[in-house]
């Protein structure tokens, strides 16, 4: 009768002890996992012709709409947007004649984009010139949670002057918004590479 009893004492012991192990050797602490993005399906870059009633042609993607604002055949100013409806995002374009007046639309766009600094991480300024063609230009790239990730403008430096900003209609995650930033920044350099003035 001893045997049997102790017999139970001693399982009970080993079971004891096995449950003391499994509650003691799963002291690992509960890290949360970060917040995940969805994967973005980004389609293949593709271009047509845009002919503006403006003095200028560019070649735009076909996965964007244009969306005239207002449009003159005086050639007085041309606002219009291309806008990517599959990514809430917006490029809003502002033409403008040049008539002596290059430095002031060079330092106003140059004011647009440092109305962001106060949100930007950084401002990086990149000059540009279509090879020997009469394009010039600077692209700015705005870093960290501005309202605007890029702004532009294209001159001739004598006649055509356009201002660009690309703007999401979401709040700005540098994190969510990198992959379709990169793919709308090759298209503005494509667009940049394209026009064409009249």
């Amino acid at each position: 009768m001893q045997t049997v009893f102790s017999e139970q004492i001693h399982k009970v012991s080993i079971a004891l002890l096995i449950l003391l192990f499994i509650l003691t050797s799963c002291k690992k602490e509960f890290i949360p996992k970060p917040v995940g993005y969805f994967r973005i399906a980004l389609p293949a870059h593709n271009y047509a012709l845009y002919e503006s009633s403006c003095p200028f042609n560019m070649e735009v993607p076909v996965y964007s709409d244009v969306e005239i604002y207002r449009e003159t055949q005086a050639g007085d100013s041309c606002w219009f947007n291309l806008v990517y409806p599959k990514f809430r995002a917006k490029i809003h374009f502002t033409y403008l004649p040049v008539q002596g007046n290059l430095d002031v639309l060079q330092a106003e766009t140059y004011e647009f984009a440092m109305k962001h600094e106060m949100k930007a991480d950084a401002i990086i300024r990149t000059p540009f010139r279509v090879g020997n063609r009469e394009v010039f230009g600077q692209l700015y790239d705005l870093k960290g949670e501005a309202a605007s990730q890029c702004q532009f403008y294209i001159t001739d430096s004598t006649s055509n002057f356009i201002r660009a900003a690309l703007y999401f209609e979401v709040r700005p995650n540098p994190d969510s918004i990198a992959p379709v930033l990169a793919f709308i920044r090759e298209d503005i350099i494509h667009i940049t590479q394209t026009i064409e003035w009249r």
